[in-house]
């Protein structure tokens, strides 16, 4: 089924940057899960983007109540397509839907109460970890410098898969 709407949740702004980049590339109607306003219709198919915690889609559940999810590409730090299966397990995701992991960034100064502070404990046990291990691969030094220094990772070349599925809902 070809999606014909993108919604998303995002709480420091890479998914949404994503869905805006997706929204430009299909030519689909881009809306914030959250947004007052016009909204797609009870059921209409969707390409759902949100942001990650600990493995958890935010927001995934109440798109798929909402609307038909044709899709779900879930936005963390990691690599792109990283932990799929953990994601893919934590948010009971059929194996029949399409599921992506996209790399966002991270920037402390946009996160507010708990997200914040379980991002700060976070970037220093494993921050520390990853500083002290020998002979790291390039995703954990790219994940160090992003604990360290902040950035975003958020760039057409990582939705190629998504597009390229959407492509193909087309046929």
């Amino acid at each position: 089924m070809r999606p014909e709407a993108i919604v998303y949740t995002s709480n420091t702004g890479y998914t949404a940057r994503y869905a805006q980049l997706l929204g430009q590339k299909t030519g689909l109607p881009v809306h914030g899960l959250s947004d007052k306003g016009a909204q797609p219709g009870a059921g209409t198919p969707v390409l759902y983007l949100g942001w990650l915690m600990a493995g958890q889609i935010k927001g995934y559940q109440k798109a798929a109540r909402r609307y038909t999810v044709c899709a779900v590409c879930g936005v963390g730090m990691g690599a792109a397509n990283g932990q799929l299966e953990e994601v893919r397990k934590a948010n009971s995701l059929p194996p029949e839907l399409p599921a992506f992991t996209l790399q966002g960034g991270f920037d402390r100064t946009r996160l507010r109460g708990v997200y914040r502070l379980m991002m700060d404990i976070m970037a220093k046990t494993v921050g520390k970890s990853l500083a002290n291990k020998r002979d790291r691969t390039p995703e954990e030094d790219d994940m160090l410098e992003l604990m360290a220094h902040g950035g975003s990772r958020v760039s057409e070349e990582q939705l190629l898969p998504v597009l390229d599925w959407y492509q193909k809902t087309a046929v």
